[in-house]
C-alpha cells in the first residue's frame, strides 16, 4: 500500500519548508514540497517579465507559465492526502489549505508564532500547532493530539 502524500503549503520566501519537510521524512512520511525548488523570486520574477511585456494580470493568467505552474500545483495537491499550511505564508497557500480541506481531506495549520491578527476562520482546519513535534504526533495518529492545541 502507497503512503499518504503530505502536500506541505507554505511560501517561497520561507526557507523552513525545507527542513520541515526533510524532518517529515525522517518520521516516515511521504511529503510533496517540489514547488519549493521555484525559489524565492519566482513570482515576482514571473510579474516583472508580464508587465514588461505590457500584460495585466488578468492577462498574465491566461499565460502558458501560470497554467504550467498551476496545473503542476493542481495535480499534486489533488494526489495528496492532506496537507499543511506551514506559516508564514501568502494567500495562494490559504486557497490551497481550502481547497484540500473542500475535497473533505485533513488540512492541519503550524503556526510559526502567536498571530500579530487573530482569524476564527482558521477553526475550518483539521488542527491547528504551534509545535511541530505535536503535529507529527496528530499525522502519526489522526484526531489524537489536537485536542488541546486548539479549541
Amino acid at each position: 500500500m502507497d503512503k499518504e502524500v503530505i502536500y506541505l503549503i507554505g511560501s517561497l520566501r520561507n526557507p523552513a519548508i525545507r527542513e520541515f519537510a526533510e524532518e517529515l521524512r525522517s518520521h516516515g512520511f511521504e511529503v510533496f514540497e517540489d514547488w519549493h525548488a521555484a525559489g524565492e523570486r519566482a513570482d515576482d520574477i514571473w510579474q516583472e517579465y508580464e508587465q514588461e511585456r505590457g500584460h495585466t494580470y488578468l492577462e498574465a493568467l491566461q499565460g502558458w507559465h501560470a497554467k504550467m505552474v498551476f496545473d503542476f500545483d493542481y495535480t499534486h495537491l489533488s494526489r495528496a492526502g492532506l496537507a499543511v499550511l506551514m506559516l508564514p505564508a501568502g494567500k495562494s497557500s490559504h486557497l490551497e489549505l481550502g481547497f484540500m480541506l473542500g475535497r473533505g481531506k485533513r488540512g492541519y495549520i503550524l503556526l510559526d508564532k502567536e498571530p500579530e491578527r487573530w482569524d476564527v476562520m482558521v477553526k475550518f482546519a483539521t488542527g491547528i500547532f504551534t509545535d511541530k513535534h505535536k503535529l507529527i504526533e496528530e499525522l502519526k495518529n489522526p484526531g489524537k493530539q489536537w485536542v488541546g492545541e486548539c479549541s
